[in-house]
């Protein structure tokens, strides 16, 4: 292949996007690589922990679009990155990278990837993940607090104060950039079919 294939899947979060990724990364196993959008968020190393703890982040300008896109650019000609890490319990990116090597098959997930047009372009399928608000809180309420360290209070005033109107702002409207939507969230059996049927499709025809 000459270049890589590059599947975007968005939606709000706790949408079940990341579910619909992981079992298209299964499938294709050797042949893909999942970049998550949560890599590239900014890191503001001048502010303080508690200031970083207030950011917008869910927001387009919190993300580090021009890396992300200078990355997808090199994975797509098949060339190897160093990643950036970010830490959500320190609300900042860490000094480490992590190389991942170019496959036939690039997985982009995130909330807020049909934001940028430059990214849009990247794309050969663009794939929005369209959940209930309520699941999506629950699934959001429960990540946070067993995985990332927070309380419940903290989660539920973030989600009040910017995750939901941000989703109702930049997320929502984005979904008009799709090829395919998918209702239900990522355990849709038969979207998920008819998803990773177009990639194999995609694939014999760049080979």
């Amino acid at each position: 292949m000459e270049k890589a294939v590059v599947i975007g899947i968005a939606g709000g979060t706790g949408s079940g996007k990341t579910t619909l990724a992981r079992k298209i990364q299964e499938i294709f196993s050797e042949q893909s690589v999942l970049i998550c959008q949560d890599y590239y968020y900014k890191s503001f190393d001048t502010l303080s922990f508690e200031q970083r703890k207030k950011l917008n982040f869910d927001h387009p300008d919190s993300f580090d679009n021009d890396l992300m896109i200078e990355q997808i650019k090199a994975l797509k000609a098949l060339k190897p990155i160093q990643r950036p890490v970010y830490s959500f319990i320190d609300y900042k990116r860490l000094s480490e990278t992590i190389l991942e090597e170019p496959k036939p098959v690039i997985i982009l997930e995130g909330i807020l990837i049909f934001q940028d047009p430059q990214l849009l372009e990247l794309m050969d399928i663009k794939v929005f993940v369209d959940t209930d608000s309520d699941i999506r809180f629950a699934r959001r309420l429960t990540r946070d607090i067993h995985e990332r360290g927070r309380g419940i209070d903290s989660v539920v005033e973030q989600y009040l104060s910017t995750v939901k109107p941000m989703h109702e702002a930049f997320i929502e409207p984005s979904k008009k950039y799709a090829d395919i939507i998918v209702p239900n969230g990522g355990l849709n059996e038969v979207a998920s079919s008819m998803i990773i049927e177009k990639i194999k499709s995609i694939i014999q025809a760049h080979q």
